[in-house]
């Protein structure tokens, strides 16, 4: 190659010469200037990659941005969502509320001389002893120890045991150790109702002391008697199950089922006073 250009040399400067001498007379005559057209022409390329590598950093710098506006609209719509589901409950309490009171209504009508505190559930002991619930009223409310409890349909839940200020605790109907003088209201025959080990796993209690001569049946309500003024009559304690002869083949013995829902029920209402 070296010999090529030492043998060569001189050709190659007036070749170069004499391409110059043609650039000079193109330019002249066509007023372009290649040289000019040569720079634009690799520039093109160089300007196009710059221009696409800009234009994906903006779309990247725009899809960021977006997505905080985004991010920032999402958590102020789940803040309205939140508030709006929070008002319809408080509505369905209210109108929940409502209905409670109007059934109750219909009992202190029948009842203008009983005297009601009303109370919410806040606790259920529910263990192999007994079945029992704490409320949020007490003798603040001039709740006493052996009050009757009922649901707002005047069907009895249980009898207060203990109390305080702002609470008292609940035997329910089902608990053992529980017992009511009741009668059946079709055939006006005076039994006991008590709470049993046995039937409490089942949320359901004894019928006892049934009179031989009681033509009972499945399905017969059984309510409070009323009799010894301890507790109101009337209240619908439950609905007899079944009925069974004891061994000694001559006591009977029934299984009621509790009226009220006492497994679940969340707001009851005390009787503080009454007058048979």
């Amino acid at each position: 190659m070296k010999g090529f250009f030492r043998n060569n040399g001189g050709l190659l400067v007036v070749a170069a010469v004499l391409f110059a001498a043609l650039l000079v007379i193109i330019s002249a005559i066509s007023g372009i200037n290649p040289i000019t057209n040569v720079m634009q022409a690799l520039s093109g390329p160089v300007g196009s990659v710059t221009s696409g590598i800009s234009g994906w950093f903006q779309d990247q710098y725009d899809r960021i941005t977006g997505y905080d506006a985004l991010l920032v609209e999402y958590e102020a719509l789940k803040e309205k969502s939140a508030e709006l589901e929070k008002q319809v409950r408080e509505s369905q309490d209210a109108l929940r509320e409502n209905e409670r009171l109007q059934e109750l209504l219909g009992v202190a009508q029948e009842h203008p001389d009983w005297t009601y505190a009303s109370a919410t559930v806040t606790q259920r002991s529910t263990t192999n002893w007994g079945r029992q619930i704490t409320v949020n009223s007490g003798t603040n409310q001039e709740i006493a120890v052996g009050d009757c409890v009922i649901d707002q349909y005047g069907n009895l839940v249980g009898v207060v045991s203990e109390v305080g200020s702002n609470w008292s605790l609940i035997s329910t109907v089902i608990n053992p150790g529980l017992e009511l003088g009741v009668r059946v209201s079709r055939t006006d025959d005076s039994c006991m109702a008590q709470g049993d080990f046995a039937l409490m796993e089942e949320g359901k209690l004894k019928l006892t002391y049934i009179p031989q001569e009681a033509q009972l049946v499945t399905g017969d309500q059984v309510t409070t008697s009323g009799l010894g003024d301890q507790y109101p009559g009337g209240l619908l304690v439950g609905r007899l199950e079944s009925i069974q002869t004891e061994a000694d083949g001559i006591s009977r013995t029934g299984v009621l089922v509790p009226e009220a829902d006492v497994a679940n029920i969340r707001y009851v209402y005390v009787i503080t006073q009454f007058e048979q």
